[in-house]
């Protein structure tokens, strides 16, 4: 039994479902977080090599918390290159043409642009709360877990997002 408990994360068959069930929250995460869809694959896959290179140092219950402190770790290091890459990713952003009128083009391709910048004006803190709950549709208490706080203070977060967000918008016209 003592063995079992020491291989654990180890097992190939338990690690791939570990990597099933979480590796798509955390791929979120991070870019809800930072805002780089193939940064956060890439910090996701790098999460769970180190978590498969230390499987023998970290206990199974302790598995999901490894993978985002690597996470987070291994972003706050490139955070510098992380603004480069926004920039560029902002400025290459390619736009939608339907069979809209060119007025409702432009006023959607402008409050597209209001809202991405309202909600990158946001605190970290409130931008990865809120996009976790609204985008990923995670509750509450789920969020509390991910980003290691109280539900209270997720739902400051949030609610401190919606009214920032609100007054940025009704600014708009």
């Amino acid at each position: 039994m003592n063995d079992e408990r020491q291989r654990g994360i180890c097992e190939e068959l338990t690690f791939s479902n570990f990597f099933a069930t979480h590796a798509r929250t955390l791929r979120n995460y991070l870019f809800y977080k930072f805002g780089n869809q193939d940064q956060a694959e890439d910090i996701t896959q790098e999460a769970f090599i180190k978590l498969w290179e230390n499987c023998a140092n970290v206990p199974p219950e302790k598995a999901k918390a490894f993978i985002y402190t690597v996470a987070n770790n291994t972003t706050l290091n490139q955070i510098a290159h992380q603004k480069v890459v926004l920039e560029y990713a902002k400025k290459s952003n390619i736009t939608n043409t339907d069979s809209q009128s060119p007025e409702f083009l432009l006023e959607e391709d402008q409050f597209k642009a209001k809202l991405q910048r309202a909600i990158e004006s946001l605190s970290e803190a409130q931008r990865t709360a809120f996009l976790l709950n609204r985008i990923e549709g995670k509750k509450y208490h789920e969020i509390a877990e991910i980003l290691e706080i109280s539900i209270k203070a997720v739902e400051k977060r949030i609610s401190g997002a919606l009214l920032e967000l609100r007054k940025q918008i009704d600014n708009f016209r």
